[in-house]
């Protein structure tokens, strides 16, 4: 629980900074947060060999998500964001997950979803606008 928590104030903090930010890109911002996001994954693994291999292909997946989200249409990253929170509840089922940090999954999934949100609910106040 207390990593829920700690995920959605952290999200919240995210989104409070660039709202102060006002001249940043947000579209470009996001998306490179969520590029980050996968790679975050590969540091924790990079020990065991089958691990690495599966979170690499994972952080390359929401590199590419993100890239056509910044270019293409802002809800490929806003579902790039929610399928990575699907990411974080599914990993330990896909792998051994003992090299992450005790409920990372949880902390993850939490920040990766208020950011999701966020950008739904921009998308949608702004007439279904097509960056963030």
């Amino acid at each position: 629980m207390k990593a829920s928590i700690i995920g959605v104030v952290s999200g919240i903090v995210t989104i409070l900074i660039f709202v102060v930010l006002k001249r940043i890109d947000k579209n470009v911002i996001y998306g490179m947060i969520l590029a980050c996001i996968g790679f975050i994954y590969v540091g924790f693994t990079w020990t065991d060999f089958g691990q690495l291999s599966i979170t690499v292909l994972q952080a390359i997946f929401f590199l590419f998500f993100a890239y056509y989200g910044i270019k293409k249409n802002s809800y490929i990253l806003i579902s790039g964001y929610f399928l990575h929170g699907i990411w974080d509840l599914i990993y330990s089922y896909v792998t051994n997950s003992s090299l992450m940090p005790p409920d990372y999954d949880l902390f993850c999934l939490t920040i990766d979803f208020v950011i999701g949100f966020y950008l739904l609910y921009l998308n949608y106040r702004s007439g279904l606008k097509v960056n963030v």
